[in-house]
């Protein structure tokens, strides 16, 4: 049955692959901008048209720090992945985590958490329409104009939940003329993976665009214990646009998209082995070997508990902009998410059954409403104000499984799991405005607030998954602690200690707060080809609680919400009649109750996870970046971050459940120096055909995964064994990429064809270090992949 179901959905891989080679070519070759607007693109900076402001404006005329890529460079460097993305940034990072949750920090600002309700600290949209909770982007790469990263808090435009900035996705639109598109492409692990779209007009005023994308692969790791392999990889994702302008004054769009990806959660590499209650210590768990430093080499448990997951999200949003005079345009954002996941997770790196999530199960619905009226044809004193409303209930059911742990003892009854259901009901409303006053024709005044109320009512229950030893324990627990009589619970019933030392009861608390984001700043254009800008704003990020299996209330508290008062100045510049591009910019956080996943040591679970907020800390760096284009055809860009933080205030417990003060340690995920070098050479032949070459080499220095993770040392024992050759656990490893490609485009852009590689030089490399009950464990980056790929064009 299973095979038989395997089988049809690869058929219906290959029939969507089918479709791409019939309607053809890469979308990034077809791509318009709405309405005749310039197409963002990488290689021409002086032309790239962003949306930082909720207008279009040339990049070098904004005064903030944005890292835009044009959907032509996003396909030619096969980037399709939240992990992608951040390969191309300078300054953001991906992490990814037990719980197959993505996590994205931005120039040091992140939020480590991988639960599945919780906002993050870079937030993303696409079409200014928000992906408000971080898995819902896994698969949104696809057919885009361009990419657009905003730096630095971006709480005035786009809301609380961007302290680090914002990813804004913006797709290519439908066209006045008909145009179809696709690619083909097939790799190492035997991928197959495809891109199609078609796009015209329906009638005079009604436009469409169809575009999908779909990806089948083999197994990627490989078990260094038994003959196993894992990480298959199968999801498709579509978008369907559609632009009615039923009056010269009235426009519609219509964006309905969504995915469905079943591809195994990756398996992580054992680095320790902790038995964090030495006496109960397994030999099997002593005795586990490590694995080498290979990319693939990685371990997992079989059977019911193998990785697995089965992941869907579905989005509608409409945007109705009406003109009421030639320079007053009421627009409108309405929306509504949904998403759903079934998945099954390792998160010990062994075959043993010490940390898995047997059940990790959960759902997301999410409605956002946004108006706004703006005098975007202004000349001189431009404005927009509006509000924002959201709606959102988020749900997840884990079972963690650990019977080989330390936990599993007489002391606790021989309980080997426990469950927890944590529903959130979240609600907020904002309004905000935006001002710019140009003064003079050089000199521009800004200046930006957002009021925002937020209210989060939470339900947790830690329960017994069908195991009566933790009903057992938990009465006995009860009648010994509590000050109050109670009935005893059952097996499936709600078992954390309450205030009172009491079970049976679920967490039930109202995080309600509110705030305001603010920005001010100047811009000053020296000459039209150079801009001098100072910025200073706030941002806030939300609350939230954990979803957390703990003993007692006291584990359950959320985190509130942070705050990061930022200060930046940079320059744009345009040099030799634009043949060189030119950015710098310099920043100083001063970060407030930065949220973080910590540790504290619960009296029957051990050493758990909990949610805390590191009262001050602070960020301060510099970015650049240089465009050449010495000789038609060719593009050399180049561009580094340098981060410093430090964390200035903050004594909690560290992973190993010790008191520990953390002042001077480093934000996780905030590696010195990250950056990037891109160079791109395409040369026109006679024929009208053109051959291209190109190759990109990103890297970055070392961080850390966890607050003191270069200092953290594990006491000697028997039962702490450290695989040799790692001198810190938590240490992410400095490390270097290098993609290539080489191509060729026919006249016209009708079809092309190329070779591509990434991570050609096979790098081993980590990007997130996870510190469970008894063991910690790496997620290894991808190995070399490389392939071909061949697209045509229509129209």
């Amino acid at each position: 049955m299973l095979e038989g179901i395997m089988g049809m959905q690869y058929g219906a891989l290959l029939a969507s692959v089918s479709l791409a080679c019939l309607l053809t070519e890469s979308p990034a070759f077809a791509q318009q901008t709405q309405a005749g607007a310039p197409q963002a693109d990488i290689s021409d900076s002086a032309d790239i048209v962003v949306t930082a402001n909720k207008r279009q404006e040339n990049i070098n005329k904004v005064g903030l720090s944005i890292t835009a890529v044009s959907g032509e460079a996003l396909q030619d460097r096969k980037v399709t992945s939240l992990e992608d993305i951040a390969s191309v940034v300078p300054g953001l990072a991906f992490a990814s985590s037990t719980a197959n949750t993505p996590i994205f920090t931005l120039r040091g600002v992140g939020f480590n958490e991988s639960s599945l309700g919780v906002y993050p600290a870079v937030s993303v949209y696409l079409d200014q329409t928000p992906l408000p909770f971080p898995v819902m982007a896994s698969h949104t790469a696809f057919d885009l104009e361009r990419v657009e990263v905003l730096k630095g808090p971006q709480g005035t435009l786009f809301g609380q939940n961007s302290t680090g900035g914002a990813i804004n996705y913006i797709a290519a639109k439908p066209t006045g003329s008909f145009e179809a598109g696709g690619d083909i492409s097939y790799g190492r692990f035997n991928q197959i993976d495809g891109n199609a779209f078609i796009s015209g007009p329906v009638t005079d005023n009604l436009r469409f665009r169809l575009a999908g994308t779909a990806l089948h692969s083999d197994d990627w790791q490989k078990s260094y214990t038994r003959d196993d392999k894992l990480g298959e990889q199968n999801y498709y994702a579509g978008r369907l646009l559609l632009d009615w302008n039923p009056a010269d004054t009235v426009r519609f769009s219509l964006n309905v998209n969504g995915w469905r990806d079943k591809s195994d959660p990756q398996a992580q590499q054992l680095v320790l082995k902790f038995g964090q209650i030495p006496a109960y210590a397994s030999p099997a768990l002593l005795a586990y070997p490590f694995p080498r430093d290979n990319a693939r080499a990685a371990d997992w448990s079989t059977g019911a508990l193998r990785p697995r997951a089965d992941r869907k999200f579905f989005q509608a949003a409409l945007r109705t902009d009406i003109d009421l005079t030639d320079n007053l345009t009421l627009t409108s954002l309405t929306s509504y998410d949904d998403y759903k996941q079934d998945q099954v997770t390792d998160g010990d790196g062994m075959s043993l059954i010490v940390f898995d999530l047997e059940k990790n199960d959960g759902y997301i619905h999410s409605f956002n409403q946004e108006l706004r009226l703006a005098n975007d044809q202004a000349s001189t004193f431009r404005w927009i104000v509006g509000a924002n409303y959201e709606k959102s209930t988020t749900f997840e059911n884990q079972i963690l499984r650990y019977i080989d742990s330390t936990n599993y003892n007489p002391d606790n009854l021989y309980i080997n799991a426990s469950g927890v259901t944590n529903k959130q009901k979240i609600e907020n409303y904002a309004f905000f405005g935006n001002a710019e006053y140009k003064l003079t024709e050089e000199l521009t005044l800004k200046a930006a607030a957002r009021y925002t109320q937020s209210r989060n009512n939470a339900n947790i229950c830690g329960y017994a998954a069908g195991d009566g030893n933790v009903a057992d324990l938990f009465n006995l627990l009860g009648s010994l602690l509590s000050t109050v009589p109670f009935t005893p619970i059952g097996q499936t019933d709600c078992y954390s200690l309450n205030e009172t030392n009491t079970p049976g009861e679920p967490y039930v608390r109202t995080l309600k707060q509110d705030n305001v984001s603010w920005r001010a700043g100047i811009d000053y254009q020296v000459t039209p080809q150079t801009l001098i800008y100072a910025n200073a704003s706030r941002g806030y990020k939300a609350g939230s609680f954990p979803s957390l299996a703990a003993a007692t209330y006291a584990a359950l508290s959320p985190v509130t919400q942070e705050s990061v008062t930022a200060y930046e100045a940079g320059v744009k510049t345009q040099l030799f009649d634009r043949k060189v591009g030119l950015n710098l910019a310099a920043f100083y956080y001063d970060y407030r109750d930065k949220q973080i996943r910590g540790k504290t040591p619960d009296p029957i679970f051990g050493i758990l996870d909990v949610l805390v907020n590191v009262p001050k800390s602070r960020i301060q760096g510099a970015e650049a970046d240089i465009t050449l284009r010495p000789t038609e055809g060719l593009t050399i860009t180049a561009a580094g971050t340098f981060l410093d933080s430090k964390v200035q205030r903050y004594s909690g417990v560290n992973v190993i459940g010790a008191a520990d003060d953390f002042r001077g340690d480093p934000l996780p995920f905030t590696p010195k120096w990250s950056g990037s070098l891109n160079v791109d050479y395409k040369v026109r032949m006679p024929n009208g055909g053109s051959p291209f070459i190109g190759f990109t080499v990103t890297g970055r220095s070392a961080s850390d995964a966890t607050l003191g993770g270069r200092r953290i040392t594990f006491p000697v024992s028997p039962a702490t064994i450290l695989k040799p050759g790692v001198d810190h656990i938590y240490k992410i490893d400095g490390y270097a990429t290098v993609d290539a490609r080489i191509g060729y485009v026919s006249d016209g852009d009708r079809w092309r064809v190329s070779l591509w590689g990434k991570n050609i030089f096979n790098e081993y490399y980590w990007t997130n270090v996870i510190p469970a009950n008894d063991s910690s464990a790496r997620f290894a980056g991808r190995p070399a992949t490389y392939g071909v790929t061949l697209g045509f064009n229509f129209n």
